[in-house]
Formats: C-alpha cells, structure tokens, sequence
C-alpha cells in the first residue's frame, strides 16, 4: 500500500505534527491555505425593482434577502472546512467517518486559550506535555480501525478523549485508558457532559490493555512501543483490528487482523509518536 500523503499550506515552513501522543512531517505544497476562521461573507445587495409606468416616478427597490440560516452550531463551517480540506482531500473517504468528525465539538477537547485553532491542521497542547491529535490522524487511525456499530473498542491512549469521542459516534462501546491522572479525570466528566456515555475512561497502564472486557473488535493505540505489546494481540476479538504506531525513532502506522489464532499485518503510512511508557501497575480503574 503506498504511504498517503500529508501536506500544510503553501508559504508555511514544514513542520512536525504531533497526535495525541504523535506527529507526522508536513510537507509544503501548493494548495492555498483555508479561508481564515470567522472570516464574514461580502453584504448582500438588494436588487433594483423595475419602475412601474403607474407608479409615482421614485423608484424602489426590493428589501435584501433574509439571510441564510445559521448553521447548527457556530463552529459548524469550520468543521465541515476541516473535514473537506485537511481530511476528504488526503484520501479518507469514510462516509460514516466523516460524519462522526462533523458531530464531535473539537473545539470542547481543548484548553480555552486554543479553541481558535481548534480545527487547524496541526495538533494542539491539552497539557502535561500532551497534545490533541492532528484532525486527519484521528480521521485516519478511525477509518483503519473500520468500526462498525455495536462494537467494543480499546482505546490505549485517552488524551483529551477527542478519539474516544469519535469512535462513540460510530456506535461502539468504548473503553480508554490513560496512564496520566489528571488527563483521565479531565476527559472522564468532560465526555460525561457532552453525553458520550457509551465511553468508560480508565485510569491506568495501557500496555497491558484491558482484560476484564476483552475481547475487543479494534483496538486504538495513539503511543508507539518498541514492539507491538503482546497484550494488546490476544485481547483482540476474532476479525478485530490493532491500529498502532510501532518502533524507535523510525517508526510504522500498522493494521493488525487476527483471523483465529493468526495475524496479519499491513503498513499503512510512516509516522513520528512518543514512546508508548508504563505506567504503575497498581493503578484501578
């Protein structure tokens, strides 16, 4: 499978684009940049009226047209902008993906002083040296993890629980780990109140998954290990997926299927994550 490409805006430096734990070189193109967010449509002119030979000699004219709709919600253009610019056009075609990118609030999984960018191609600090993953690295992770309805789903890596959130509005069952406290407890209430309560956030180590609720269909890893952790592979269901960044310095986005008790894996693209750590394993739930 050739590796997909990943491009920013021309007249913009190349530069590295973190996940939730990861991120992918940018590299400089053609492609005009997207329309600065907030910027406001021309006014609309009303339309001269044709004189009547009746009427008196003053002309008149039609009163301008009721303006459009507002979107659902204010965020709403950027999103669709985002989903047409950074993702559609790098190949993710998923329609069910998409949808779920254009539902989710993107802008609620970031620190107040970042909601501007909330929909920019680049990923975006949530704290304790972690980031937001770049929109078309969630589009793309979620796509490969081919998530259907009804089905559980690991994932390794909370975050802001951006990811988690996306794969809820597939209509799977979700179970995410975080290794850092705070993150768990922050995406937890905050996933709580946007109503994704098919999601359950655990406070613990990922590399030894989640074996009380194993198997799972797919499974999500947004940190890279050295090797595709053990763990993860036997907790996987019959047909499920692993979609992980795997290595040390140079590193693989891979696909993973079990079919009975043999796995086949697939490259997709190269990628740049942190290094997937252990956490103490005496952490509950």
């Amino acid at each position: 499978m050739r590796p997909r490409t990943v491009t920013q805006s021309a007249g913009r430096a190349p530069r590295w684009v973190l996940g939730v734990s990861s991120f992918v070189m940018l590299a400089a193109c053609d492609r005009p940049g997207p329309e600065a967010a907030g910027s406001k449509p021309p006014p609309i002119r009303g339309e001269s009226e044709p004189m009547d030979q009746d009427a008196p000699s003053k002309n008149t004219r039609k009163p301008p047209p009721a303006p459009a709709e507002a979107p659902a919600h204010p965020r709403q253009a950027e999103r669709e902008r985002m989903i047409a610019e950074q993702i559609e056009a790098r190949g993710v075609t998923d329609p069910r993906v998409l949808t779920a990118m254009a539902k989710v609030p993107r802008h609620r999984f970031v620190p107040e002083a970042y909601q501007a960018e909330a929909y920019a191609d680049h990923p975006l600090p949530i704290g304790h040296g972690v980031t937001i993953s770049q929109p078309y690295i969630v589009a793309l992770m979620t796509e490969l993890a081919d998530v259907q309805p009804g089905e559980k789903v690991l994932e390794v890596g909370t975050g802001s629980g951006y990811q988690a959130a996306i794969l809820a509005e597939l209509g799977a069952r979700v179970y995410t780990i975080e290794v850092l406290e705070p993150l768990a407890t922050k995406a937890r209430a905050l996933l709580h109140e946007l109503g994704y309560d098919r999601v359950v956030v655990r406070h613990g180590d990922g590399y030894g998954g989640w074996p009380e609720q194993a198997p799972f269909d797919a499974i999500v890893v947004t940190a890279a290990p050295p090797k595709v952790p053990e763990a993860l592979r036997v907790q996987l269901a019959d047909g499920g997926r692993l979609v992980i960044p795997v290595g040390r310095g140079a590193q693989e986005l891979k696909v993973i299927t079990r079919r009975g008790d043999r796995f086949s894996e697939r490259t997709v693209i190269p990628v740049r994550f942190v290094p997937m750590v252990h956490g103490d394993p005496g952490m509950e739930p």
